[in-house]
């Protein structure tokens, strides 16, 4: 099984051959699998088709959840970002297509999850937003999502991408970090500004809690999703300024694995604490469940 289990030694033999992350993964994935790189290429093209696929139902705004109580909002923001907004169009298009594609989730639609299914709008969200409004090539957005499987398989294996047990740092957390280095890699940085941007993203998201209103992925879910894509963003922006992070990248996944584990039950995935335990996520509960 293909592991890795650190991003600065990631990015030190990244940068060593005089690769991408991109590049590395893609080779060592091949390698794996026993097919060529141009096979893998093409299996990676597919995710990101399903992708804009589930980008492009989310906006049309017809779906809702079983619950009722998400859908129509990525609508509504990429209809504001046509109109004008406080940050521009490729930020609101960003906020959209999370907020798009992960209701498309809570609706039952068909998505990949980047890591997980509740944190699945950030990536594609931005790497798509790249693609569409920043000029990227399809051909670089699809080396960005192996970007992101790199950093997300250093998480996953060193610390978490699960809810349940380090809370919604591990899930939008690891998805803003992933989303944060293939847009560095998209828009020409090198592997140390990648880990860079993924070691200010995990701290920007560090210490979130899971607590989902009637323990359903759809609030605050959805809507993290969203700020989930604008750490992302914030965070390669500064990378790609030449601001590295002052903690290296591997401490603070150490420290989100900490923090994750000092989290009590309630605010991990059990729907007892937070904003689920608030008068209001008791009463949808009730209203939903009975």
């Amino acid at each position: 099984m293909l592991e890795y289990h650190s991003v600065a030694e990631l990015a030190q033999a990244a940068s060593e051959a005089g690769k991408s992350i991109a590049a590395v993964t893609l080779r060592d994935q091949a390698q794996q699998m026993g097919k060529s790189e141009s096979e893998v290429f093409a299996l990676m093209r597919g995710k990101l088709a399903i992708m804009q696929e589930a980008a492009a139902q989310g906006m049309i705004g017809r779906l809702h959840s079983a619950s009722g109580i998400s859908g129509g909002d990525g609508k509504k923001m990429y209809r504001y970002a046509r109109e004008g907004s406080l940050t521009g169009p490729f930020c609101a298009r960003a906020i959209a297509r999370a907020l798009a594609i992960a209701e498309y989730n809570a609706a039952m639609g068909r998505i990949v999850a980047a890591p997980t299914a509740g944190s699945c709008g950030i990536l594609p969200a931005a790497v798509l937003t790249m693609l569409e409004e920043g000029g990227a090539s399809e051909e670089s957005a699809v080396m960005g999502l192996f970007t992101a499987g790199a950093i997300g398989m250093v998480i996953a294996q060193e610390a978490s991408v699960s809810g349940a047990e380090g809370g919604c740092q591990a899930e939008c957390g690891s998805a803003a970090a992933m989303a944060a280095a293939a847009m560095v890699e998209m828009a020409g940085g090198s592997p140390q500004m990648a880990a860079n941007a993924v070691a200010m993203a995990l701290k920007n998201q560090m210490g979130l809690v899971c607590d989902p209103v009637a323990g359903l992925v759809e609030v605050p879910c959805v809507k993290r999703n969203a700020g989930g894509v604008m750490c992302a963003i914030t965070a390669a922006e500064m990378a790609l300024a030449g601001i590295g992070s002052v903690i290296p990248v591997d401490e603070v996944i150490a420290a989100m694995r900490e923090v994750g584990a000092a989290l009590p039950a309630e605010l991990r995935e059990t729907a007892k604490g937070g904003l689920a335990a608030t008068p209001t996520g008791l009463a949808l509960k009730q209203k939903i469940f009975g």
